[in-house]
């Protein structure tokens, strides 16, 4: 894992000054090792990861992706996986339609026609189309991918249910929170959205997210 993106600091000072509950958090979780967002830089394994994970609990999705790690022989890129064959995937515990998304991630990105290259050149929103092309990956799953692999500093999750679990909580909202406080806060919190999303997550659960 990587070191802190480089705008924390200064994303946790201006959330702070814009909010009083954000402010709140960010001393709450505080600490002289303090726990931040990192990325492993790897977005073929976030990738893998995000599908496996889809529609299961956490425990399944970590039992499942060992599985799959050990099938891989701990060597998750698409040179592997593309030499893995569909009932091997399957014994890791994988439905017919992850198997499909994997196998599909492995063969667009041998023939280059995923290029996670060309993805920093990109706007967010331009990002999330194109990581939405992938079989298996929807705009909450590429949300994630900028968020954890890219460490992209605006990033506003609105269909995450523990954001919205969060600003429930922390704002004595409803649940669901109407949409358009959540829009304004997404307002407030920008440019750097991504970091009050992970305070908002930590209040729900305060072991630290990974992806």
């Amino acid at each position: 894992m990587s070191k802190k993106p480089n705008y924390w600091n200064k994303a946790k000072k201006y959330l702070s000054n814009k909010d009083k509950v954000m402010s709140s958090l960010i001393k709450r979780y505080r600490s002289p090792s303090e726990t931040v967002l990192t990325t492993r830089k790897d977005v073929f394994f976030s990738l893998c990861k995000s599908i496996i994970g889809q529609q299961i609990s956490v425990a399944a999705a970590n039992a499942v992706f060992l599985k799959f790690k050990k099938k891989c022989q701990n060597k998750i890129n698409a040179k592997t996986i593309n030499k893995l064959s569909t009932a091997q995937l399957k014994s890791c515990g994988l439905s017919r339609q992850k198997v499909k998304g994997i196998k599909s991630l492995a063969k667009r990105t041998l023939d280059k026609t995923f290029n996670p290259k060309l993805i920093s050149s990109m706007s967010d929103e331009e990002a999330i189309i194109y990581l939405s092309q992938l079989r298996q990956i929807g705009r909450w799953s590429a949300e994630m991918i900028l968020l954890f692999t890219y460490n992209r500093s605006n990033i506003w999750p609105v269909q995450d249910i523990g954001l919205l679990r969060a600003i429930s909580k922390n704002y004595k909202k409803k649940y669901l929170p109407p949409d358009k406080y959540v829009n304004l806060l997404n307002k407030r919190f920008s440019p750097y959205c991504s970091v009050a999303t992970w305070y908002l997550w930590r209040s729900i659960d305060p072991e630290p997210i990974q992806y």
